[in-house]
């Protein structure tokens, strides 16, 4: 494909030598161990706080290794980088990730038809999965990307981050276009919004669950996390697009200004999704919902307020991309949970074992409080803190465990670099009455053998995860079947 073809309109070139239309490209990366013979390299500084490496450092080898054109930013020198090369186009943006992530979207081009992403602190992940459930439903060859990786009509998952960087996220959407895939949900993390690796995806809706405190290490402030995660309607959903909002949030009037086109609210001040009613059953929650003016009662198998408006701003995005709305609202009482998300493991004596990726203050704020209105017993909770990451919010989880459980046990999470014994102190200095229990095996074992009757035990912090980051090593671990492992130990046990 011609060079020509590719650029959109804020790119620069700068050595006028180069024919763009004589140009051919044959493929693009940022990495420059990647670059082969009629490649684009966008050599882009560091993406993270602190980050030392530059890919404009590589443009000397990227060329070496036959790159056609090299994108960088506006303030790279290039006069005094001594690459002067009469046969690669030389090009500049003032938002260089940006530009390559349109770059990519020109060169692979084809897009699943009808495409949502979803974002906020809590509940991506949940969103995501309950929509390509509805739209399977429904009849579509229905994909979802995050956390999980990427899950496939077929019920198979292809291991993928959360939001992957522009070229791979393209050349993945361009694949399942191919494969005949016609709906994608994508999960727009905070991180990858700020990045610009959802930039050049045509959006036919977007929506935002809630927000709490998260990656501070990254943002430096709420406000700038919010700001990165705003850009998701103010940037990248087109005006003839719709916007799926929680009304029940303080952030709803901020997000609906900064969008111009048509707004879908859901929640109890929701007008077109309007709850009306949830009451916590047995087997899980019933809700009446006022769907734009028809009122329906809806089991759903889900325990959990959270996972209600989840259900809500799913059944919201589905509307918004064309579905009808009563059909829609008949596929909510078949609606499965996210693995680790809430995930019943097993009873114990009439007790029950659940298993949740909360992994911040507010997350676990919503499970704790979710499960309590279920429990009819103690409600006992055992988590710890990722290494590495905020520290702010460890006393934080700390006093609200404590608070809202009537056991608490802090264990380790991830540590990953730092010392175990230091996480825990953080979170136990506003754990009042916490137990302390350095092995996360071990404290989920002994939570297990308190429970009798009417009790309820959340596993909080790695849900889905199979693996415990120590240093720089991952041993292998599955809260799941640690937890299953233990309730088949127990007499009385049932998985």
């Amino acid at each position: 494909m011609h060079l020509i073809d590719l650029l959109p309109g804020e790119v620069t070139q700068v050595n006028l030598t180069v024919e763009l239309r004589e140009t051919e490209i044959t493929g693009l990366t940022a990495d420059s161990h990647a670059v082969e013979p009629g490649f684009l390299f966008a050599a882009l500084p560091g993406s993270t706080p602190g980050s030392t490496v530059d890919g404009r450092d590589f443009i000397d080898a990227a060329i070496s290794k036959g790159a056609a054109a090299i994108l960088a930013p506006d303030d790279t020198d290039i006069s005094n980088d001594g690459i002067s090369n009469d046969n690669v186009a030389l090009l500049t943006s003032k938002d260089a990730r940006a530009a390559l992530a349109h770059i990519a979207a020109a060169f692979y081009a084809a897009q699943p038809e009808t495409i949502a992403a979803v974002t906020g602190t809590n509940g991506k992940t949940s969103v995501a999965h309950f929509i390509r459930q509805i739209w399977s439903l429904l009849g579509h060859q229905a994909v979802s990307m995050g956390t999980l990786g990427l899950q496939l009509p077929d019920g198979s998952v292809k291991p993928s981050l959360t939001t992957p960087d522009p070229v791979t996220l393209h050349a993945e959407l361009a694949e399942l276009a191919r494969d005949g895939v016609d709906h994608v949900v994508m999960e727009a993390s905070s991180h990858g919004l700020d990045q610009r690796r959802l930039d050049g995806v045509k959006l036919r809706a977007a929506a935002f669950t809630n927000l709490s405190r998260d990656h501070l290490d990254y943002h430096g402030t709420i406000e700038a996390y919010l700001e990165a995660k705003t850009r998701l309607f103010s940037s990248l959903l087109p005006a003839d697009g719709i916007a799926v909002l929680n009304a029940d949030i303080p952030e709803m009037a901020q997000l609906a200004d900064a969008f111009s086109g048509k707004v879908i609210s859901f929640g109890q001040n929701g007008p077109e999704l309007k709850l009306r009613a949830a009451e916590p059953s047995h087997s899980g929650t019933r809700i009446t919902l006022e769907a734009f003016g028809t009122v329906a009662e809806i089991d759903l198998p889900l325990a959990g307020n959270f996972q209600v408006y989840n259900v809500l701003c799913a059944a919201g995005l589905a509307i918004a991309c064309g579905e009808d709305t009563e059909r829609v609202i008949g596929c909510l009482h078949k609606l499965t949970g996210v693995p680790g998300r809430m995930e019943l493991a097993g009873t114990v004596n009439g007790g029950s074992v659940y298993i949740d990726y909360a992994h911040t203050p507010d997350a676990l704020e919503n499970v704790l409080n979710a499960m309590r209105p279920h429990t009819t017993g103690q409600l006992i909770a055992v988590f710890g803190c990722g290494g590495d990451r905020d520290r702010g919010k460890r006393p934080m989880m700390g006093y609200l465990a404590t608070d809202l459980a009537d056991i608490v046990i802090v264990t380790d999470d991830n540590p990953r670099s730092e010392t175990p014994d230091t996480i825990r102190r953080e979170i136990l200095a506003a754990a009042r009455g916490a137990r302390d229990i350095d092995n996360r095996e071990t404290a989920i074992r002994e939570a297990v053998s308190m429970l009798s009757d009417g009790d309820i035990l959340v596993i909080a912090g790695k849900g889905h995860e199979t693996g415990q980051i120590i240093g720089d090593e991952v041993r292998p671990f599955d809260d799941l079947i640690v937890a299953r492992t233990a309730i088949a130990a127990c007499e009385g046990g049932s998985l």
